[in-house]
């Protein structure tokens, strides 16, 4: 071979990169425990996650967002902010060409704010007592591919 690679390969393995999400606690809501809780169960579905930590500005949350690479963005608000909060983060992926991130809300969301917030580009809101697995499936179902493929 005189030290040169064998370039004829009968199967290369490709497989795709694992899914990335960054769960984000945005505005001035202190209580994390339900934000953790979903990270968790992201990372235990195999799915790689960056957690901000509490009270990040829409600004921060899309800095992040871009600067790891995510596919998804998962935010928790219980605070009642969701209406100004979450239009501001849309418009910040807009501005930024990073619309094909998905965009996914938990929380105390009342039933009158959803379209809105789905016409603002939100894919799926999780309400309290949404089973893990249906955010999980959610999440794998909806992230669009990126990276290589499983050959």
């Amino acid at each position: 071979m005189n030290g040169i690679l064998n370039p004829t390969y009968t199967h290369i393995r490709m497989t795709k990169p694992p899914i990335r999400v960054l769960v984000a606690k945005p505005g001035l809501d202190g209580h994390d425990r339900g934000a953790k809780i979903i990270a968790r169960a992201l990372r235990d579905a195999g799915m790689e996650v960056i957690y901000t930590g509490l009270r990040q500005t829409p600004e921060m949350i899309v800095n992040a967002a871009i600067q790891e690479d995510v596919d998804c963005i998962g935010l928790s608000i219980l605070s009642g902010a969701h209406n100004v909060i979450v239009p501001r983060i849309t418009a910040l992926l807009r501005e930024q060409h990073a619309e094909d991130i998905l965009v996914v809300l938990g929380g105390t969301i009342p039933d009158e704010d959803i379209p809105a917030l789905k016409a603002n580009g939100v894919s799926a809101i999780f309400g309290p007592g949404t089973p893990l697995e249906t955010t999980i499936n959610f999440i794998r179902e909806n992230v669009k591919p990126r990276g290589l493929l499983t050959s």
